[in-house]
């Protein structure tokens, strides 16, 4: 493979990896409240639209199924349809009470900048990066009519109350009313030669409000289109505006970082809201009038009290992700890594964090015991690996030599020898004992995302960003084979392997939602179990390798029933992206890490959610 070829997958690889709705990596573009105020939306920059409950500021969904980042999202007005805006050149229509994908609409070339439903909400408004507004009709999901006149980008469409005109501002300096019925033009509004980036009617919809390129606001007359007033002090572009449910108020959020609310009636500033340390992309009011939120490029978003713009809540997805959980040979322990740099151990009994591990510089992508239970080993995004011991919890040593992130750790079957994959490009064996360095395999252009010993200790597997699983004798370290899907292309990583308990199948989950099932003796490919909806990033076989355990992006959990590679059940729970899987020694739960910051413990048997282990607030 080219340089340049695996440079592009690994940047690939760093974007999945890290994609995730926490502080410090994921941009809010568009919020929005739902119409009784109890679910607030957020269209982001990992291609996901996330859901929360505001009173408690629980996650409540993550919406995946756009390809592009989200940039606009509109509740209809009965509050049971979300529609989002994709830079992907779709518009998706979701069922706000499951979360499930209802309909999309495809007809267009360009991003979408923009979308709004009609107060009756048969009929959604769509802004594009080609300056067109399409209307469509909400029940079929058919285009009604496209109404052209922009220049440039319709970065914003909004209805009038009543739902006879519609409003649309553009980057070619005007803003443009429109009759619904008829599609036709019935006036345009020129703003001095300066971009429009947000527009808003007012309740009553006398006014309009538009956020310029030129850092002001202007308020304008519908009836006339005449410029009532100008609102001057923010000191950069304007990306968002919106109306108090009152019309009394006027809310700006700004490139300058702040937001500021106006007084309509005499257009001062009531108050300048500051606390985001980048761009603020959208505002949007409670139904209530009471709570401001605000979506900014500095990924969080912001709750604030209209009234005293005082200190705001922050959401932010959960504190820290859970990367990767391990239960101890005896099964009373669970381990887990998380992206906070931490190890959390866990009493499988009681729930309860029996120690928190702190010495990881950075993420901590992989956790495993040793089969006599004596250390754990952690491997991270620091370059690093370290083992701990588990009688005291200190770390005993740190395994130096990587020199980029460490994805992967496990044991031998004999607890001699740790293996540690890495995105650079190798592998290492270490003595467990002493933790001297004894043997480094080198694939080119193979950034490591996963490896595993066969049960007999006499292979070791590895999976590939570059779509690949490689087989190495340990005793010697020679190479064995490649196992490649030909029929998939080198963007298909292998995220994740296990071996079967009696080593004669080999289990990889790659990036396109699909496990491939390989005989590990002869390489052959035995089967493709397709389900899953988004990238695998997790697998393990139960210790009577009569079950296979698949954690995805897509949110579950799929059991499958190994003689017949069958759906056994799927395990819906988790409101984000599932990251690890593992089973309890005696094979009767399943323990389960994810992006949204829990691990839960399920009955194998049932499929029953036993207990949710959430990591106490620091």
């Amino acid at each position: 493979m080219a340089r340049s070829m695996k440079a592009a997958l690994l940047s690939a690889a760093v974007l999945l990896a890290t994609a995730g709705p926490l502080r410090g990596q994921t941009r809010f573009y568009s919020v929005a409240y739902s119409p009784d105020g109890r679910t607030l939306a957020a269209g982001c920059d990992d291609d996901t639209i996330k859901l929360w409950d505001v009173a408690s500021g629980s996650a409540v969904h993550n919406l995946i199924g756009h390809t592009n980042y989200v940039v606009s999202v509109a509740f209809s007005p009965d509050g049971r349809t979300l529609a989002s805006g994709s830079n992907d050149h779709t518009i998706k229509l979701w069922d706000v009470a499951s979360g499930n994908l209802l309909r999309t609409l495809a007809d267009n070339q360009y991003g979408i900048a923009s979308v709004a439903f009609s107060p009756d909400g048969r009929t959604l408004a769509s802004g594009s990066d080609d300056g067109t507004v399409k209307l469509w009709d909400v029940a079929s999901g058919s285009a009604l009519r496209t109404l052209a006149g922009h220049a440039e980008m319709a970065w914003s469409v909004a209805f009038s109350p009543d739902g006879h005109t519609l409003a649309s501002g553009s980057d070619d300096a005007t803003i443009k009313l429109w009759d619904v019925a008829s599609g036709n033009l019935l006036r345009t509004l020129a703003s001095d030669g300066n971009g429009v980036r947000s527009i808003a009617l007012s309740p009553d919809g006398r006014t309009l409000a538009s956020g310029n390129a030129d850092n002001t606001i202007k308020l304008w007359d519908v009836a006339s289109g005449s410029t009532l007033r100008t609102l001057a002090g923010h000191a950069a572009y304007i990306n968002s505006v919106a109306f108090s449910p009152d019309g009394r108020t006027l809310a700006s959020g700004s490139d300058d970082n702040t937001i500021k609310l106006w007084d309509v009636a005499d257009g001062s500033t009531l108050r300048t809201l500051t606390g985001h340390t980048n761009s603020v992309h959208s505002v949007a009011f409670s139904p209530d009038g009471q709570t401001l939120a605000s979506g900014s490029e500095d990924m969080t978003i912001r709750l604030w009290n209209v009234a005293s713009g005082g200190t705001p809540r922050t959401l932010a997805g959960p504190a820290s992700v859970v990367l990767s959980v391990a239960f101890s040979p005896d099964g009373r322990t669970l381990a887990s890594g998380y992206d906070d740099k931490t190890i959390k151990i866990w009493d499988t009994a009681g729930g309860n964090v029996l120690r928190t591990l702190s010495g990881h510089t950075d993420a901590v992508n992989s956790v495993a015991f040793s089969p006599d239970g004596h250390t754990l080993a952690s491997a991270s995004d620091d370059n690093t690996i370290k083992l701990w011991d588990v009688a005291s919890w200190n770390a005993m040593r740190t395994l130096s030599g990587h020199t980029d992130p460490v994805k992967s750790v496990v044991f031998s079957p004999d607890g001699r020898t740790v293996a540690s994959g890495s995105w650079d490009e190798t592998i290492k064996l270490w003595d467990a004992s002493s933790g001297n360095a004894l043997r480094t395999l080198t694939s080119a252009d193979s950034a490591f995302t996963s490896v595993a010993f066969s049960p007999d200790g006499r292979t070791l597997a590895a999976g590939s960003i570059d779509s690949t699983i490689k087989l190495w004798d340990v005793a010697s370290g020679n190479a064995l084979r490649n196992l490649l899907d030909h029929s998939r292309n080198f963007s298909t990583g292998v995220e994740c392997i296990a071996f079967s308990p009696d080593g004669h199948t080999l289990a990889a989950g790659t990036d396109d939602g699909t496990i491939t099932l390989w005989d590990a003796a002869s390489g052959a490919e035995l089967r493709i179990l397709t389900g899953h909806t988004d990238r695998i990033n997790s697998v393990a076989f139960s210790p009577d390798g009569r079950t296979l355990a698949s954690g995805s992006r897509d949110e579950t959990i799929k059991l499958w029933d190994t003689p017949s590679w069958s759906v056994l059940r799927t395990v819906a729970g988790h409101t984000f992206y599932v990251r690890a899987v593992a089973f309890s020694p005696d094979g009767r739960t399943l323990a389960s890490g994810s992006d949204d910051g829990t691990i839960k413990l399920w009955d194998v048997t049932s499929g029953n959610l036993l207990r949710t282990l959430v990591a106490p607030a620091k």
